[in-house]
């Protein structure tokens, strides 16, 4: 593309999540990061940050995921140790990586999580905002 081309990068309306349980990874991710949410109309999802995360019934994937780092959603919050103790105390949740102090000039504090289907969620903040 030439450095006068107008056209912009696309905007990512969303993330599809497959599952043999949509309904219950639904309610795990309403739990989790979106509390107030209701389902409307016919597609299972949750619009988070301008973002819409997607769950959909497939007979295609196993119920739990084969290889669970291959990709990541990642959640920006503004408190992860505020966030962590709710997924705790919520959902039970098994970690990955807990919450860890950052190294020396660290900008982010980050942590990894599962979700039921055995996807890995990382949740971190910004400490530079």
């Amino acid at each position: 593309m030439s450095p006068t081309s107008t056209r912009k990068n696309p905007h990512l309306g969303g993330i599809v999540l497959g599952s043999t349980d949509p309904d219950r990874l639904w309610e795990w991710y309403r739990t989790a990061f979106a509390p107030g949410a209701a389902k409307e109309g016919p597609v299972l999802a949750l619009e988070l940050g301008g973002t819409y995360l997607i769950f959909e019934s497939r007979d295609d994937v196993g119920p739990k995921a084969a290889e669970p780092g291959r990709i990541l959603v990642n959640f920006e919050v503004d408190d992860i140790r505020a966030t962590a103790d709710h997924l705790a105390a919520e959902l039970d949740v098994r970690w990955i990586r807990p919450v860890e102090e950052p190294a020396p000039g660290e900008p982010v504090l980050l942590a990894t999580l599962e979700d039921p289907d055995g996807n890995y969620i990382q949740i971190f903040q910004d400490l530079s905002a």
